[in-house]
């Protein structure tokens, strides 16, 4: 009998030894503040619906409408016959609120990334990428063959540095860094970035994938949060974050957007995104342009929650934005911390190797603008029992 896939759980067992193993919770309930999480209710600190849009009524509507009009699904790639004219809405509309030339949009931000890197670079090309940007940037700078330089996590210097020494060796270089990286909650110094970039006449690309309703006027991103609208050349997003639903997006000039309407691969054999997805994704701009309300209680509940957790002795990094990492070192600790706070109807997930380097875990708390004052004390209280049993405060 063959035993040629017995070295997986041999892996396996050691996931588990080593306290990195991924028990995966079962959601029954739509997301919100609180879940119904393998059949208990939990204060719900783990998703990325940061304005709590994904069960908001007007945007459930929107879908259910579309669904009756257009059916369930596309059908078709975009570049054969699934292109509606919900798409051709959904990006018009999308480019108006980024403040930008053009937008194409994808089946999710995963694949925007996958689909817009290869357009940009090749094997004669090198990538200058920031060393903890998002694995979905990594896997786009391996498809397309090109050269990956990492530089310092939002180092300027060092990224300045590593220009100076392979502009030459190349013939075309491209820098690309997170708008906010999830892990820890910092914003990168995109302006920074820019003039550098600029001065050596590089390409700048940017994943806002968790600046994308939360930075800028009414959530449009980092790129209005530095006012650097028509300097950055591709602003990579999704919608499945703070807007609530599904898919991807990228926003710049309209040379760039054209170019991957032509070669994009995931534009040009996936079939394109759901009608349903796209009339909830257009809802969500709507409520974005009407007000700045969700994305104001949103940054209120992230600085409360955090100013409060440092009073009780938590370290919780270097965060700027309302993402805040609990950090605790080791993977046991924090499994052991995420599993007590669950048994006390909290739902905060611990995050290890290798989401987050080794001796880096944390519990990731997202905040969102669906949880009230009494949500929030009530995490509180949770994390100072908990933190005080396993003695991470005293």
């Amino acid at each position: 009998m063959s035993n040629r896939l017995d070295w997986i759980p041999v892996e396996i067992e050691k996931l588990k030894s080593d306290g990195l193993y991924n028990n995966i919770r079962t959601l029954s309930s739509p997301q919100g503040a609180w879940l119904i999480v393998d059949g208990k209710k939990v204060l719900n600190f783990c998703s990325n619906n940061y304005l709590g849009l994904a069960n908001h009524p007007k945007i459930v509507q929107s879908a259910k409408n579309i669904l009756d009009q257009y059916g369930a699904g596309p059908g078709a790639v975009r570049s054969i016959a699934g292109t509606m004219d919900l798409h051709l809405e959904l990006e018009d509309r999308l480019a108006k609120f980024k403040n930008v030339e053009s937008c194409i949009s994808f089946q999710s931000g995963f694949t925007a990334n996958l689909a817009t890197i290869p357009c940009l670079v090749g094997k004669e090309d090198a990538i200058l990428s920031d060393e903890l940007n998002h694995a979905s940037i990594i896997d786009g700078s391996r498809l397309s063959g090109a050269t990956i330089i990492r530089y310092k996590h939002s180092d300027v210097q060092d990224l300045e540095k590593q220009i100076i020494e392979n502009k030459a060796q190349y013939r075309r270089l491209l820098v690309i860094t997170d708008g906010v990286f999830s892990m820890d909650g910092d914003i990168a110094p995109l302006d920074n970035i820019f003039e550098i970039t600029n001065k050596y006449d590089v390409m700048l690309m940017v994943d806002d994938a968790h600046g994308e309703g939360v930075l800028g006027k009414g959530g449009r991103g980092i790129v209005d949060h530095f006012k650097l609208h028509g300097k950055v050349d591709v602003e990579v997003g999704t919608m499945s974050k703070a807007f609530g639903v599904m898919g991807g997006m990228v926003a710049g000039k309209s040379i760039v957007i054209d170019w991957l309407r032509q070669r994009g691969r995931p534009f040009l054999f996936s079939s394109a995104s759901t009608p349903p997805d796209v009339a909830a994704c257009i809802a969500a701009i709507e409520l974005l342009e009407e007000s700045t309300d969700l994305v104001d209680r949103l940054w209120e509940n992230g600085d409360y929650f955090k100013s409060e957790m440092k009073k009780l002795g938590f370290d919780t990094g270097n965060s700027q934005t309302p993402i805040t990492p609990i950090m605790l070192g080791d993977s046991k600790l924090a499994k052991e911390f995420s599993r007590l706070l669950f048994e006390d109807g909290v739902f905060a997930m611990a995050l290890g190797f290798p989401t987050v380097p080794l001796g880096k875990a944390r519990i990731r708390v997202m905040i969102s603008a669906a949880h009230t004052k009494d949500d929030l004390n009530l995490c509180l209280k949770s994390f100072e029992k908990v933190g005080r049993r396993l003695g991470v405060i005293q």
